[in-house]
């Protein structure tokens, strides 16, 4: 095949109107030129992670408009809208399964053009960590008021609600984010080992801290409350049902 033909099609200057629509001529200069690839996956490492960041700026975008429809109590539009969300997080982090088509010795070389850069100074990243808050304080103005706890929402007024949907759809985008960030983690390993140091000179070790982060801490607390209140009434450990069922077998 004749590559210069082919790269000339891909940067040809934008004559149809969905080129235009979409830019493409500038959304396909975002990467390399071909001739300055240090090898031949750098064009996709920077297309997935730029993929990336484009997803999760549309996750913000739609995190904006779950917060007013929290506010105005539109479960409804919430639930869709989180629903977005929680698939844009699921192909986030089955796009990361492309970056295990590198050898180590590839991305090494790739690993020499980011200079200091790092994962966690990505905009879309950084801005994710901090809206759940926002989101979290909106949920409480609307869905816990008059004394109403998490707890009631779940366990002792469980009706399962407009409150109890939402709450679930939260948790859900918090479990989809923490899998991503996993996930990332073990690409890490398997890309530069576990015990190496990041580009910022940190142990890689270091980046696991962010597992145990989570968005909505009082929706996963509750869990474990009501597993243990459970517990103390029926007792945490139990009989065993092969034992039960061999005494019977033995008394019969």
């Amino acid at each position: 095949m004749d590559r210069s033909a082919y790269y000339a099609m891909l940067s040809a200057p934008e004559t149809l109107d969905y080129e235009r629509y979409l830019s493409t001529s500038k959304l396909l200069s975002c990467q390399k030129p071909f001739e300055a690839l240090c090898n031949a996956d750098e064009l996709q490492f920077q297309i997935v992670h730029q993929v990336e960041e484009l997803w999760m700026k549309l996750i913000a975008f739609t995190l904006l408009d779950i917060d007013e429809y929290l506010r105005a109590g539109n479960a409804h539009r919430v639930v869709t809208l989180f629903g977005r969300c929680n698939r844009l997080m699921k192909m986030m982090t089955e796009q990361l399964d492309l970056l295990e088509t590198m050898s180590p010795k590839e991305y090494q070389q790739i690993r020499l053009q980011l200079g200091n850069g790092s994962g966690q100074e990505s905009p879309g990243f950084r801005v994710l960590l901090h809206m759940p808050a926002e989101l979290w304080d909106s949920f409480e103005a609307r869905y816990l008021q008059n004394g109403r706890t998490v707890r009631d929402i779940y366990d002792h007024g469980y009706a399962h609600d407009d409150a109890y949907v939402v709450a679930e759809a939260m948790i859900a985008f918090d479990e989809l984010f923490q899998l991503f960030r996993s996930r990332h983690i073990m690409l890490i390993f398997r890309s530069i080992g576990a015990g190496s140091k990041s580009l910022k000179g940190r142990p890689i070790e270091l980046l696991q801290a962010g597992l145990r982060h989570r968005f909505f801490p009082p929706l996963w607390d509750v869990r474990a409350e009501m597993t243990d209140a459970w517990g103390a009434t029926y007792g945490e450990v139990r009989d065993s049902l092969c034992e039960a069922a061999t005494n019977e077998l033995s008394q019969g």
